[in-house]
């Protein structure tokens, strides 16, 4: 890490309006500290480390004498300890500031500082506040060039879910035998294709089981019959450590004569994710402060006007950047109540969905925000229910 990227840091730092972001780890157990400091994970972290940036000046690093050149990459002042009582005199040099440090009471996907240092370093003085709004905006914001590597991820993943509808359709019209496993394997081909990673397989639910959210087989899974609702859900991005994810889910139905329930609950859920993204474009034109809470309770709030209640089994959408699941804002007002604001760069999925216990449906798209508008990510969208 140079020293603009410690500028960089500190510019956030001040946005959070807090004193300084303290980065702390222990066998490496931060991955949060690790990521953003560039620490890599052979590095010995037998002892406790300190990495304090403050909003202005030069960081301070507190090190073990056994690892005194574990930080040796990151500029800065170094004190150094042997025993208990001197780290714990070394830390209190940096009392009577707010110090960001990576907890969250509703975030656990960002919290990895343990409660037993973190009470050792409120007895040194310092006062802790969380850093979820600071990781967001060091790690959860995507520039430029994110948004052109996000872009590209999209428009491959819906020529794949094209493409795999295409097979799935051929192969009904001709009453050949179609496992999900068939269709995932393709998919994964097509990935490997293209020259796209993923961190698991993409989900493939045929009737039943498109209404299990996070749902997976083993070997060929089941077998279409007509009258199946089909889930597709594929995440992917370009083979590169800094390439931006991009995450979609889309719905079909095996046959040719669409049942009212499973139109009438398609058209309901696209009603509800394009007023929910109307209700972002509307509250940033008019420049609210909206957060990720703000939009998964609106989503809520259509969901349950239109009676569904007990259909509701997940968060409107989560963030998305180097990782699936990133490290920005999510649209979750319930299961992790998020309350960073959406801010310009910010990148997460709408997949507001209803789910039966015969069939269930999840249509996901990708948002981002450019120049104060949202963006719905991928040039071939297809906002229509796939039939035969």
């Amino acid at each position: 890490m140079n020293n603009e990227e410690v500028e960089n840091i500190q510019r956030a730092i001040r946005l959070e309006c807090l004193d300084g972001w303290l980065f702390c780890n222990f066998h490496h157990r931060d991955l949060i500290s690790n990521s953003v400091l560039h620490i890599s994970t052979t590095e010995s972290n037998s002892r406790m480390w300190i990495y304090a940036v403050p909003a202005h000046g030069k960081p301070l690093k507190i090190l073990h004498k056994v690892e005194s050149e574990n930080l040796s990459s990151l500029p800065g002042d170094t004190i150094s300890y042997v025993s208990r009582e001197e780290f714990f005199s070394a830390v209190s040099s940096l009392k009577n500031k707010n110090w960001g440090v990576n907890f969250s009471e509703n975030l656990p996907a960002i919290s990895y500082l343990d409660l037993g240092t973190a009470n050792l370093l409120k007895k040194a003085g310092l006062n802790l506040k969380s850093a979820e709004g600071l990781i967001q905006r060091f790690k959860g914001l995507l520039d430029n060039a994110g948004i052109e590597s996000h872009e590209k991820s999209a428009n491959h993943l819906y020529e794949i879910i094209e493409i795999s509808w295409e097979k799935l359709k051929k192969a009904f019209t001709n009453k050949e035998s179609l496992y999900e496993g068939d269709i995932r394997s393709l998919m994964l081909n097509e990935l490997e294709k293209r020259n796209l990673i993923t961190h698991r397989s993409p989900i493939v639910g045929f009737g039943k089981n498109s209404g299990n959210p996070h749902y997976d087989f083993p070997d060929r899974g089941s077998i279409l019959h007509e009258g199946d609702v089909i889930q597709f859900d594929i995440w992917a991005k370009e083979n590169s450590e800094s390439a931006i994810y991009a995450d979609i889910s889309w719905i079909g139905f095996a046959g040719f004569s669409i049942p009212s329930k499973i139109e009438k609950t398609f058209n309901d859920l696209i009603k509800v994710r394009e007023e929910t993204f109307n209700f972002i474009k509307k509250e940033l034109d008019l420049a609210h402060r909206l957060t990720g809470y703000d939009v998964d309770a609106k989503a809520r709030e259509l969901l349950i006007s239109l009676n569904y209640t007990s259909e509701i089994k997940h968060r409107t959408g989560h963030g998305i950047d180097t990782e699936c699941h990133g490290s920005g804002v999510n649209i979750d007002s319930v299961e992790f109540p998020d309350k960073r604001f959406i801010l310009e760069g910010s990148c997460f999925s709408l997949e507001p969905g209803i789910y039966f216990p015969d069939f269930g449906m999840r249509t996901e798209i990708d948002v981002y925000i450019l120049n104060g508008n949202p963006k719905i990510s991928g040039k071939d969208r297809q906002f229509k229910l796939l039939t035969c």
